[in-house]
């Protein structure tokens, strides 16, 4: 099964008979232990990776790091319920350390996303602090390298 979850991580398109090929395994075995896993919500979505810089999208990302005051009986969970409810947020994470929730969203401008931060996010009851970093340049995501340069990695040995 874990082969399998690797092999669809990486490319969510490839045919059934070229994984049951890869997996040695007959087809009507993978096609059905897909669709358990699509069942069981262990394969929640298929993802495709798209360089929106490349095809002249503009947008601007934003990770937000967020204090809050953990409610009683329901912790963390209640606020972040109410803010992966947004449609701008593109992803949300309890966190150790310094913050305890990571918050990234996707807007349209800067305005955008301190208007977001401003007056959607801040005015949560429950919301202690936000600290807003804006993201430059995307360089690996999902572990896709968005823009590899590089031909050959290996180093130049010379005599």
């Amino acid at each position: 099964m874990k082969e399998l979850l690797e092999l669809l991580e990486k490319n969510h398109t490839l045919p059934l008979e070229k994984l049951a090929i890869m997996l040695n395994k007959p087809q009507e075995e993978v096609a059905s232990l897909i669709k358990q896993l699509e069942k069981e919500k262990i394969i929640v979505k298929y993802h495709t990776i798209i360089n929106w810089e490349k095809a002249g999208v503009d947008s601007v990302t934003a990770i937000i790091a967020v204090k809050i005051t953990p409610q009683r009986e329901v912790g963390f969970d209640a606020i972040a319920e109410r803010i992966y409810r947004f449609p701008e947020v593109r992803s949300l994470y309890l966190m150790s350390g310094a913050y305890d929730l990571q918050v990234m969203i996707e807007g349209n401008s800067l305005k955008e996303v301190a208007t977001f931060v401003s007056t959607k996010l801040s005015t949560i009851e429950g919301v202690v602090s936000t600290t807003t970093h804006f993201m430059l340049k995307k360089y690996k995501e999902a572990h896709v390298i968005m823009e590899d340069r590089e031909e050959d990695h290996r180093l130049v040995i010379s005599p």
